[in-house]
């Protein structure tokens, strides 16, 4: 899959699939396409009332929705994404980066998008410590509480 003017689609993986309490707030009205998608190499830990993404050999894989934003939408949605994930480019305070990763939809087609993992602090510390969870699936694990 290529970009669109440039612009990617985002891998949602706990509060923003479709469902949980961010998506509405922060997608309703700017989602063109939501399609199921898994990212090989991550594995999911338990935050405080939401996921985080720690990418590794070991892991994998994490499911989630692959959500493509209206044309118009996209830099709300964009900026709005940021400031949810408390991600600013280059701010070492950062609890999570916006990577570009590939990810796979349910036939076997690869595309590109953007994801949020834990920044390498947060990362490191969830390795030491952390609570991993099971099966890659946060709805699941919410559902199983």
């Amino acid at each position: 899959m290529t970009r669109e003017g440039g612009r990617l689609p985002f891998f949602v993986y706990g509060t923003l699939r479709p469902g949980e309490r961010n998506h509405d707030v922060h997608l309703r009205g700017g989602i063109e396409t939501e399609r199921p998608a898994r990212l090989p190499g991550a594995v999911l830990y338990e935050g405080p009332g939401y996921p985080y993404l720690v990418e590794g050999p070991e892991g994998g894989p994490v499911y989630g929705e692959l959500i493509t934003a209206t044309p118009s939408a996209y830099d709300r949605l964009l900026a709005a994404l940021d400031v949810l994930e408390e991600y600013a480019p280059g701010d070492p305070r950062n609890l999570y980066e916006r990577v570009e990763r590939e990810v796979i939809l349910l036939d076997g087609a690869p595309a590109n998008a953007w994801v949020y993992v834990a920044a390498p602090r947060v990362a490191a510390r969830l390795r030491a410590s952390g609570a991993v969870i099971g099966g890659g699936d946060w709805v699941s694990f919410r559902s199983g509480r």
